[in-house]
């Protein structure tokens, strides 16, 4: 009776009320800090034609064989094959990576059997981006892009590029503000030291991070930041009604692209009708599953802004990342080093540590993070210290390598890494 009272609320038509209330109480939950989550997304890579996208059934056969294998990741097929592991949360930065690592290595095994590499980049540096997923969420999201005149920048977004995500706890109710808007000021510092996707379907795009590049050509209020007031919470229920709506599902289940920009909560007044009715709780679930904020408030905080990198340098990223975050005293230092940087979100994309203000400030958050990690974590960090202290990010080292052998022979050297 249970399950059929709450399957029978989540079909309901929704009131504004509701739609605010359930939207403001899953924003964020009251928290102790130190949790940590991450998610590293990576290429797939037919290591015996590296310039080809694997194919659907080989992809859901490899990753079959490899899910038994995994201990503490969920695996799941990004629309372009990306491959992505989702750690379960871990009491602390070391320990997810740590975990990660190893799930990643049990993962490269499995995949070895079936001639099939990871590539860790930001963007896929050889191939054009192209849906291979035929997931219907997929194929709506893929039309309304088209539709809304974004095709390129959605099908670079969904199958051409891969993120390193971490994921932290909102902290208690009363830093929450504090919290949230540290997290987007140490975004473009972070963009800039994290990136690594200039190369792009076999073309050098001129940007630091392609990907980052991406997302900001979408729709802003699906792909851009959050306009932050005073209660983070109340602010995501905003962006949230703002936000338009990509896909509506029918009684069937399929989904349904949605042709133009219809904000949700147009949808949710009455104005316009999507699938011939209105939305359900179901809905704004699915629309909230849409945005993609550089800072998305779940419960918890996904920080998306960090292009995937090497083994050698993604967790040191993670690390940094975390402690700049986390720590408290790192926290304050971090705010002071990056006060001038904050909002610098195109500039970070494009000159990455080109730019002298975002250079400055990347040395300044190293510096605080290198004294700050895990003890375990400080040769990796310092290594990364060292990089960008000479005013390059991981993705320079990829470039450097393009320019002797060519995209193709370097994604095969990363797939087979």
């Amino acid at each position: 009776m249970t399950l059929f009272i709450r399957a029978t609320a989540e079909a309901a038509p929704l009131t504004l009320e509701a739609a605010c209330s359930e939207i403001y109480d899953a924003a964020l939950v009251e928290s102790v800090v130190g949790t940590v989550g991450l998610e590293v997304e990576t290429h797939l890579v037919d290591l015996a034609a590296p310039a080809d996208r694997v194919p659907w059934a080989g992809i859901c056969g490899a990753v079959d064989a490899a899910t038994p294998q995994l201990r503490r990741s969920a695996i799941t097929i990004e629309p372009g094959g990306q491959v992505e592991l989702s750690g379960a949360p871990a009491p602390g930065i070391s320990d997810a990576i740590a975990a990660m690592r190893r799930d990643e290595q049990r993962l490269r095994l499995v995949l070895a059997e079936h001639d099939l590499g990871l590539a860790h980049l930001g963007a896929d540096p050889v191939r054009a981006p192209r849906r291979v997923n035929p997931r219907p969420r997929y194929r709506a999201m893929e039309r309304h892009f088209i539709a809304t005149g974004r095709a390129e920048a959605g099908a670079t977004m969904m199958c051409a590029t891969a993120a390193l995500q971490v994921n932290l706890q909102a902290g208690p109710r009363s830093s929450w503000a504090a919290r949230v808007s540290l997290a987007h000021q140490l975004g473009p510092t972070l963009v800039a030291i994290a990136a690594c996707s200039r190369w792009l379907g076999g073309k050098d795009s001129g940007w630091a991070s392609t990907r980052q590049r991406a997302w900001s050509r979408l729709d802003p209020r699906t792909g851009g930041p959050v306009a932050l007031a005073h209660d983070p919470a109340d602010d995501w229920v905003r962006h949230a009604l703002a936000a338009p709506v990509l896909f509506a599902r029918t009684e069937g289940g399929d989904a349904v692209s949605i042709a133009r920009s219809v904000p949700f909560g147009a949808w949710l007044s009455g104005r316009v009708r999507l699938a011939d009715r209105r939305p359900t709780v179901e809905d704004l679930h699915t629309h909230l599953s849409t945005l993609f904020p550089p800072v998305r408030m779940r419960g918890y905080l996904e920080l998306r802004y960090l292009d995937i990198s090497a083994p050698r340098w993604w967790p040191a990223v993670a690390a940094v990342t975390t402690t700049l975050m986390d720590d408290a005293g790192a926290a304050d230092a971090a705010a002071a080093a990056t006060d001038g940087t904050a909002g610098m979100w195109e500039a970070a994309a494009r000159c990455g540590l080109g730019d002298p203000a975002l250079a400055a400030s990347a040395r300044r958050c190293m510096a605080i993070a290198v004294d700050r990690v895990p003890p375990e974590l400080g040769t990796a960090v310092a290594d990364l210290a060292e990089l960008v202290e000479s005013g390059r990010s991981p993705g320079d080292v990829v470039v450097d390598r393009i320019r002797e052998v060519g995209a193709q022979a370097v994604l095969e050297e990363v797939a087979r890494a």
